[in-house]
């Protein structure tokens, strides 16, 4: 090789080495992008996946395809994705949960959340609302909770799945509020529901968005929201806390997650674009009108929150009040 060549190539060899990951991120993505939700479809989680898919799709003409994978509170979803490869292409609806309480409450757990994903970023934190069906005797949240006292077990409530939001708020309305009522779990929301209509069980806490319909059609009637004020969207129905028991407070949150690892110029860009979603006019409009508060935060905020909630969710399950039948 003459001097001329070993120039040329020890001039090349820096473009080459960088041409895959430019490459990559000018590309990404060429194809469409799997969003794996831990919960049934109907349910508040599986709707707000898929406004914000819809979104990503109008906003930047991606293809997102929501998948449904449903057990183990959770868990089986989070070792689906976290298995993945981290190539961006895969993306985990992240919520309480599996992300912060289930590795406190499940044994034999197969992944670390805090560790198996790389966040994107918090997409909303929501109350949920606690509703009865319409024939209930029970017309406001005193009168449930002086029954529960008065009568301990007699009173089921359903709900997404062991360690979902609508779980543990009711966990939490146990503890604050000192009653115990017997929980049912169901693989979403939506199984849920259906027996709450139904009356197979007695009221359930569950998210604004996945009953907000039922509510404005009569279908259900709404109790009381979890969080400390009234919501907008539901601006008759007090609070749990206005009600008489002024330490309950719980919300539901939702955000995006990859398995870890995943390129971080390919987060970045998949951040930007679900930011730009839930900040569309039409996206912003539905989650205030439902209860929910659009965030967008940083990868590094986001792993903080998680980190902090899930803290938070360790010392709660150590007191015993959270177990898989309660």
């Amino acid at each position: 090789m003459d001097r001329r060549q070993l120039c040329a190539g020890l001039f090349a060899a820096p473009f080459v080495a960088a041409a895959p990951s430019i490459l990559h991120a000018q590309t990404f993505p060429a194809r469409p992008i799997r969003l794996v939700v831990p919960y049934a479809a109907g349910g508040g989680t599986d709707a707000l996946a898929r406004m914000v898919a819809q979104a990503m799709a109008e906003k930047a003409g991606w293809s997102v395809v929501v998948e449904n994978i449903t057990g183990a509170g959770g868990n089986l979803a989070t070792q689906n994705v976290a298995s993945a490869p981290a190539d961006g292409y895969t993306m985990l609806q992240a919520n309480q949960g599996p992300m912060a309480v289930n590795p406190h409450i499940f044994k034999n757990i197969k992944v670390d959340p805090l560790t198996a994903f790389d966040p994107i970023t918090l997409i909303a934190a929501a109350p949920l609302v606690v509703v009865v069906p319409p024939k209930s005797e029970f017309t406001d949240i005193k009168q449930l909770i002086a029954y529960a006292k008065a009568n301990p077990g007699k009173l089921t409530y359903g709900s997404a799945g062991n360690g979902s939001a609508s779980h543990l708020a009711t966990v939490l309305l146990n503890v604050v509020a000192k009653i115990e009522t017997v929980h049912v779990p169901y693989k979403g929301a939506g199984p849920a529901l259906n027996d709450l209509l139904g009356a197979q069980t007695q009221f359930m806490v569950t998210t604004i968005p996945s009953v907000l319909g039922m509510i404005e059609g009569k279908l259900l009637r709404p109790l009381a929201v979890t969080s400390k004020d009234r919501v907008t969207v539901l601006p008759d129905v007090p609070s749990v806390a206005e009600s008489g028991w002024p330490d309950y407070e719980s919300t539901a949150w939702y955000g995006f997650v990859v398995p870890a690892g995943t390129p971080k110029d390919v987060i970045e860009t998949l951040r930007k674009t679900t930011v730009d979603a839930i900040n569309t006019p039409l996206v912003k409009q539905r989650l205030e009108a439902e209860g929910a508060r659009p965030v967008g935060n940083s990868p590094a905020e986001f792993a903080a929150f998680m980190k902090k909630d899930s803290a938070r969710w360790a010392e709660i399950a150590k007191t015993g009040v959270i177990n898989l039948n309660n």
